[in-house]
């Protein structure tokens, strides 16, 4: 029912308005109700079912469901009490960095339905790892809520070595802020930013991960990677992370190929910059999932995000090898009711395919 009431009426009213306008209202609705312990209640009695089929332990992490918020969603940390009714296994908030950034030169956010994207362009938009730290160090939570940390946006950061400098004090000041988060993510895919310097090749993502590895972290730590590389760019960059000991990697980011067939190019054209999510991430964001738990499956946690609109998108990327999914473009145009659709198809297609629990699914399409 809600989802008819979603695509009939919400959403229609919705896009009739700026992109970014209705994000940061919703981001606002969404803090409000999750201060109203009724409201929570009653949201989690339609959308917040646990089912025992997708319980699994990831790092460390008790999780009820495998579906999460992806990074680049909730940069001001707003709805972190309210996910959890709608059926969301963990969170993550930001991407955090150092210093606050306003955002890059609108447009921020756009939509393109046609082609099931979003073009995004805030360039890691946020209120800075102190406002950030302080705002969650006083909450708890009902799920596993996460940290994005990124580089600072600002074409002061010239060199590699500056950039480890402010990705390092951003970790630093989240651990010692006492908040109750799980994990972090490291995102160096970001392809909006102003800051001009690269941890892909190997020898600067090996600097940066060895930095972090310094810090003696407590908690797990997923790298937010790329989907816009090379099958042979992606394995150079997976072996280091495997060096370093780092918990997982997250398959991917936004698509940058303006050239992508799924794109429109008429929506393309209203958008001279910024880059895109959504479906036309999809095929790239599963390739990298499978050759990356081919490779590495025994020694990384995967992640997929990328093009998920349905449970069907998200059990595919499971089978490719994921332990968990992310999204954000497909609740935005499918309805916040998307989580609970995803969780309960998930759990028939495990039946259907005669698995117990969806950890016996990961990767079950691959040949390791």
């Amino acid at each position: 029912m809600f989802k008819l009431i979603y695509k009939i009426l919400l959403k229609p009213i919705l896009f009739l308005f700026d992109a970014e306008f209705v994000h940061e209202n919703m981001l606002s609705f969404g803090e409000f109700l999750g201060r109203i312990s009724l409201k929570k209640k009653f949201l989690k009695f339609f959308f917040g079912k646990k089912y025992p089929e997708l319980r699994q332990n990831i790092s460390g992490i008790d999780l009820v469901s495998p579906i999460g918020l992806a990074a680049g969603f909730d940069y001001e940390a707003k709805l972190t009490q309210i996910l959890p009714s709608l059926g969301f296994g963990f969170q993550t908030v930001g991407t955090i960095t150092n210093q606050a950034y306003e955002g890059n030169q609108k447009p921020r956010l756009g939509r393109l339905p046609r082609s099931k994207s979003l073009m995004v362009n805030k360039g890691f938009r946020n209120k800075g790892v102190k406002a950030i730290s302080e705002k969650l160090s006083s909450q708890t939570f009902g799920n596993a809520v996460g940290i994005s940390i990124g580089v600072t946006n600002t074409e002061k950061i010239t060199t590699v070595e500056q950039g480890i400098e402010d990705i390092v004090s951003a970790f630093k000041m989240f651990q010692v802020s006492g908040s109750k988060f799980y994990y972090y993510e490291l995102n160096i895919s970001c392809p909006n930013l102003k800051t001009k310097i690269e941890f892909y090749p190997p020898e600067n993502l090996g600097k940066l991960l060895s930095a972090i590895n310094k810090l003696d972290l407590k908690k797990p730590v997923f790298v937010k990677m790329p989907i816009n590389i090379a099958d042979a760019e992606a394995m150079a960059m997976l072996k280091i992370i495997v060096e370093q000991k780092i918990n997982g990697v997250i398959f991917g980011n936004l698509q940058k190929d303006r050239n992508n067939e799924i794109l429109d190019r008429g929506e393309v054209k209203k958008f001279p910059v910024g880059n895109f999510s959504g479906k036309p991430t999809e095929r790239r964001s599963n390739e990298l999932i499978k050759l990356a738990y081919q490779n590495f499956g025994k020694q990384l946690v995967i992640i997929g995000c990328g093009g998920v609109f349905c449970a069907e998108d998200a059990y595919k990327k499971i089978k490719l090898g994921a332990s968990l999914v992310q999204l954000i473009t497909g609740l935005i145009f499918q309805g916040p009711q998307l989580v609970s659709e995803i969780n309960r198809g998930l759990v028939k297609f495990l039946k259907k395919d005669g698995y117990n629990n969806v950890a016996e699914a990961v990767g079950s399409d691959v040949k390791s």
